[in-house]
Parts: structure tokens; sequence; C-alpha cells
């Protein structure tokens, strides 16, 4: 089993910044790609990015040029530096972490959510 727990969210004014964190723990093995979503009242839910454990990154065009996406593989850890924040990107973010395990079938764990909420 692995855990994902999620922190760094926030009230901020547009054009702000904040940096989500995200860390595994438990059975990491095995850990490939971890990123993040986020869903918001009224809005489709959307894979803002993605991270391999190579470092190859992927970004909605939504946040392109705003957001990066890191990862620390030693912590197990991702994070998402938010730039230029916008209203719109007001949403309850959720961090995921798929895991291929020795012989048993591929899983995708989630984090708990962490609200960001981007109002003057």
């Amino acid at each position: 089993q692995v855990q994902l727990v999620e922190s760094g969210g926030g009230l901020v004014q547009p054009g702000g910044s904040l940096r989500l964190s995200c860390a595994a723990s438990g059975s990491i093995f095995s850990i490939s790609t971890m990123g993040w979503y986020r869903q918001a009242p009224g809005r489709q839910r959307e894979l803002v990015a993605h991270i391999s454990s190579s470092g190859n990154t992927s970004y909605a065009d939504s946040v392109k040029g705003r957001f990066t996406i890191s990862r620390d593989n030693a912590n197990n850890t991702v994070y998402l530096q938010m730039n230029s924040l916008k209203p719109e990107d007001t949403a309850t973010y959720y961090c995921y972490a798929n895991q291929n395990g020795p012989s048993g079938p591929p899983r995708t764990y989630w984090g708990q959510g962490t609200q960001v909420t981007v109002s003057s």
C-alpha cells in the first residue's frame, strides 16, 4: 500500500504563487508516474501535470508557462510550483501516484486533496 499526503494549498491573490507538495510513503517500490489533477465545481476534472520517474513532464494547456512539476525520487515526493495564479485555478488539487508492482497488477493511489483558492 501507498499513502500520499498533500500540503501547500491555501488562499492567494491573483498573480501570486503557491507550492504544493505530495509525499508518498508505505510500500513505494516501483512508483512510476506521479502527478496532479484538479477539480472545481462546474468544471471538468483536469489533469494538470504529471512527471515520470525519469523526469519527463507534461502540462495542461491552461497551466503551461505558469506551473512547474518536479520530483524528488529519493524522498518520493512530487511538487507543483504554481506561479501567476488566476481565479480559474481555484480548485481542489489531488496528487496521484502510479505503481507497478513486482508481479501484481498496476495500482493508482490518490492524495486527500488540498484546496487552492485564488481570489482578491
